[in-house]
C-alpha cells in the first residue's frame, strides 16, 4: 500500500520514524509531518502566513518532508501535493495516549480526521503512556493490522484513533472496538515567577476515569487490549437534537 504518514510531535520524532521504519519493510511511505512539535493544535489550519515545505534526508525508510504547518496542514498538502492518492493515511505514532476527551485537542486525531475528511482510510495511533512509550510494539501493531482489517468498512468522514498498551508487543491480548470515553481532565494553573518579576501560569491537570461503560476506550488500554474507536468530523448530539425537535414551535 501507499501509506501517508504524519503526527503532531514533529517529524523528528521517534514514534513516526518507528512506524516508518516498520511499515515500509512491506508498504511505500511518506513522511509529512509538521516541523516541530504541535501538540495539542487540535484541527487547526493555516491561512494567514505562507507554509513551507523542506525535504529532509533523516531516515532511510521514507520520503520525508518537513512543513511549517499542523497536522491537518500536513495531510492537505500531502493529498493534494506531496503525494497524491494514499490508499491510507496514518498518523502517529503519539507519544501518549488519546482518549476520552483528548480526542478535541489532539493534533494526532485531527490529522487523522483531515484525512477521512479528504476521503481516504484514516488512523490515528498512540502509544498510551506519557512516560514510557513503546512505539515497537504499536508500530507491530499497526503493521499486522493493515493486512487484516477491511478499509473499506470505515464510513465516510470517520477516522479510527487507535491507542496501543505501553507493553511489549507479545503480552498485547488483541484489539477491542470501543467508545470514545467520558475520560477528562481536571485543570488548574500554577502562578510561577520569571527571572524579572513576572507572574505566568502553566496549566497542569489530573485525570479523571469515572464512565462505567464497559466499551470505554481506556478501559480496554487498562486490561491489555488495543483499544480502537471510530470518530466523526461531525459533533452533533443527535438524540438531544431529538428531543429539541419535539420543542419548536409550531405554526397555527
Amino acid at each position: 500500500m501507499r501509506i501517508l504518514l504524519t503526527n503532531d510531535d514533529g517529524v523528528t520524532s521517534e514514534g513516526l520514524l518507528t512506524l516508518a521504519k516498520y511499515l515500509s519493510r512491506e508498504h511505500e511511505v511518506v513522511i509529512v509531518a509538521p516541523e516541530s512539535e504541535r501538540s495539542a493544535v487540535g484541527h487547526a489550519i493555516t491561512i494567514h502566513v505562507p507554509i513551507w515545505v523542506k525535504e529532509l534526508k533523516i531516515c532511510e525508510h521514507a520520503k520525508v518532508y518537513s512543513i511549517t504547518g499542523t497536522p491537518a496542514d500536513c495531510v492537505k498538502l500531502g493529498v493534494d501535493v506531496l503525494f497524491r492518492e494514499p490508499d491510507v493515511i496514518i498518523s502517529g505514532i503519539n507519544k501518549g495516549p488519546n482518549l476520552g476527551t483528548d480526542v478535541i485537542y489532539s493534533g494526532t486525531v485531527s490529522g487523522a480526521l483531515e484525512g477521512a475528511m479528504s476521503g481516504y482510510p484514516s488512523l490515528a495511533v498512540s502509544s498510551a503512556d506519557y512516560q514510557n512509550p513503546l512505539y515497537e510494539s504499536a508500530a507491530e501493531f499497526m503493521l499486522e493490522f493493515l493486512k487484516s482489517f477491511d478499509f473499506s468498512s470505515i464510513p465516510p468522514y470517520t477516522a479510527l484513533n487507535i491507542n496501543v498498551p505501553a507493553i511489549p508487543y507479545e503480552r498485547i491480548k488483541g484489539w477491542r472496538f470501543t467508545r470514545q470515553s467520558k475520560r477528562r481532565w481536571e485543570d488548574y494553573f500554577e502562578a510561577r515567577v520569571d527571572p524579572f518579576g513576572r507572574t505566568y501560569y502553566w496549566m497542569l491537570g489530573n485525570v479523571i476515569e469515572d464512565d462505567e461503560d464497559p466499551d470505554a476506550d481506556y478501559k480496554a488500554v487498562q486490561e491489555g487490549y488495543v483499544s480502537i474507536t471510530p470518530v466523526s468530523v461531525f459533533l452533533t448530539n443527535e438524540s438531544y437534537l431529538k428531543k429539541l425537535k419535539t420543542l419548536e414551535p409550531r405554526k397555527e
